[in-house]
């Protein structure tokens, strides 16, 4: 009894002793009332601006003339307001047709079009003349370029005329529009938050601590990015208005230094007000201009696949970097003819289909001991084994980049066989094709420069991001700063090294794409994807320089055909002009008038 009793004081002096400052204390509501007190709202949205700080995105106060709801004015009418604002007599009709949202459907709703400064000024000089036309000026997100699009993107509240548009149509959903990129993903950086303070005061208004924890005001942020948005431009140009993606990012960093999505568009499109046509051909187009491909679209990655399992052979410990395989079209198809692939380096060099069909199979269909009188066990386990491997890459999961909406990818197991061949007896002659990187695999734009950024560092890589720096504090955000190992080993990745290089060299499959002429090794890879729906896709991996590499890149041409011949050029161009900052070869420069000339829809 006289231990409880002591227990009792203690805690009842305990109680008397907290502190009303505590957010966990509860005093009497009688003695203390609860206030919330709220700073102003942030003044300024943070800039976008790119690795060498140009500005890439702002906010700036536009000039918005508002038409009225029914369209009053007749032809003459519009050749007045054309003489007014200096225009050509059929400007006014041309551009309010471009923003309505629904091509020559009747106005419901007012237009806006955005006019210069020199335009707003006749208007202010004249507006006794036109009471019906209201001039207001309204701060607006304001892309400086016209490239990075689906980098950049927008926030939803800028752009609620675009996604109001895209209910309308079937890919709205399809393309989840309402989260937008960089602008999207760092909305609350950017726009910064207000303070929030909770004192307990008395009767008198005396502070007696608080209730709980402060919130301190944030002004909007700026974010630094990693994009080089002179390469952003470039690659874009090569791309044009072609289907297909090209990333290429800094192995060392997992900096991204470009990101293509083609067809491209200017950014402003989705959020200026008086781009509503463009909008509307942007949702209709067939080719999913919106698409932010390296990030969503999930494809076979082909032959650049071999390199993965040749990694994962050498680590399972079925193949040496020195195991012969014969070039047996008997078992697959090999697209060109090549001397016999003596060795791995061989096999790599001339991307030979037949020695790869071995190399899995070697994987697949070893026995151990433990599993001698079950193949099909065995196969199960390989399988699994092989899977366990290339999930180490970060395939077959969100790789965890700073845009919304990433793809995971997919890696076949075995209980996917199982089920897709209806019987566990499957044998390797029926998943064959994951040898040659076809069938169920399937990877993003990101996750193959990622592939090249692991095998350029032997094994490890940083996630790759886009924002190297928040505000000023010179670092991105913590998850894009540890690395990330592979389970493969190091040595295993050195072995590669020579076939990579062997590609680009006499006898390689992108010999023709070599920099050698300018001091530059590209270790690489090419690839071509089989489409039973039209013509074959074009791929290339690589990076540079091959010893110390600085940049990594995947490029994916949809129907282009050898990627020797469409992808490898594509990004030899961008790699030089990276390190080199110009094209020298005369050559090279052909390819890049003839890349460059190609028709660009949105730009």
């Amino acid at each position: 009894m006289r231990l409880q009793l002591a227990f009792l004081v203690v805690v009842l002096a305990l109680a008397g002793c907290s502190s009303p400052s505590s957010p966990t204390a509860a005093p009497a509501a009688e003695t203390y009332a609860r206030r919330r007190e709220i700073s102003p709202a942030p003044t300024r949205r943070g800039n976008v601006l790119d690795r060498h700080d140009s500005l890439l995105v702002t906010t700036r106060p536009v000039n918005l003339l508002t038409l009225p709801l029914r369209p009053w004015f007749d032809s003459a009418t519009s050749v007045r307001i054309n003489q007014l604002f200096g225009w050509r007599d059929s400007t006014l009709q041309r551009r309010v047709l471009a923003a309505l949202p629904y091509g020559g459907a009747r106005l419901r709703q007012p237009v806006q079009l955005v006019l210069t400064p020199t335009e707003a000024a006749r208007l202010r000089e004249h507006q006794e003349e036109w009471p019906q036309l209201a001039l207001s000026q309204q701060p607006l997100l304001t892309y400086t370029g016209r490239t990075a699009a689906t980098v950049l993107g927008y926030p939803a509240a800028n752009a609620q005329g675009f996604l109001s548009q895209a209910k309308r149509y079937r890919r709205g959903r399809f393309y989840n529009l309402r989260t937008g990129g960089i602008e999207g993903y760092y909305n609350g950086i950017l726009k910064g938050h207000r303070g929030y303070k909770h004192p307990l005061v008395d009767a008198q208004g005396r502070p007696h601590g608080t209730w709980a924890a402060d919130t301190a005001f944030q002004e909007g942020q700026d974010l630094h990015l990693s994009l080089d948005s002179k390469l952003q431009a470039y690659a874009e140009s090569l791309l044009g208005g072609r289907k297909g993606y090209l990333v290429a990012l800094d192995p060392r960093t997992g900096e991204i230094l470009c990101s293509v999505s083609a067809p491209t568009y200017a950014p402003a499109m989705l959020t200026d007000p008086d781009e509503a046509g463009q909008r509307r051909a942007l949702l209709e187009d067939e080719d999913m201009p919106l698409l932010n491909r390296p990030a969503m679209l999930a494809n076979p990655p082909g032959s650049v696949f071999k390199l993965v399992n040749a990694a994962i052979a050498l680590q399972l410990g079925a193949i040496t970097p020195a195991t012969p395989f014969p070039c047996d079209q008997s078992l697959i198809s090999c697209v060109h003819r090549h001397p016999e692939a003596r060795n791995l380096s061989m096999a790599l060099q001339y991307s030979c289909n037949p020695y790869f069909y071995q190399v899995l199979r070697e994987v697949i269909n070893r026995v151990p001991d433990s599993l001698v009188a079950d193949t099909v066990r065995a196969r199960h386990v390989n399988l699994a084994a092989w899977r366990r491997l290339a999930k180490s890459f970060a395939f077959d999961t969100l790789l965890g980049t700073d845009v919304p909406r990433e793809s995971p990818g997919f890696l076949p197991t075995p209980a996917y066989y199982d089920k897709a061949r209806r019987t566990p007896n499957w044998t390797y002659r029926s998943i064959y094709s994951l040898s040659i990187g076809q069938g169920e695999i399937n990877l993003t734009g990101l996750q193959m420069a990622n592939m090249m950024a692991i095998i350029a560092n032997k094994g490890w890589y940083i996630t790759p991001h886009f924002v190297r720096a928040i505000g000023s504090t010179g670092q991105p955000l913590p998850r894009f700063r540890p690395r990330h190992y592979t389970l493969v080993d190091s040595a295993n990745f050195k072995a590669l090294l020579p076939g990579m290089l062997a590609v680009m060299k006499r006898g390689g499959t992108a010999e023709a794409s070599t920099l050698a002429d300018v001091g530059i090794a590209i270790a690489g890879k090419t690839g071509t994807v089989q489409n039973d729906e039209g013509d074959d896709h074009a791929t290339f991996v690589g990076f540079a320089p091959a010893e110390h590499p600085k940049i990594a890149i995947a490029v994916y041409l949809e129907n282009a055909g050898f990627g020797a011949t469409a992808a490898a050029p594509c990004a030899a161009l961008v790699i030089e002009k990276y390190l080199r900052g110009t094209i020298s070869s005369p050559r090279r420069k052909r390819w890049e008038r003839r890349m460059q000339y190609r028709h660009r829809p949105y730009q």
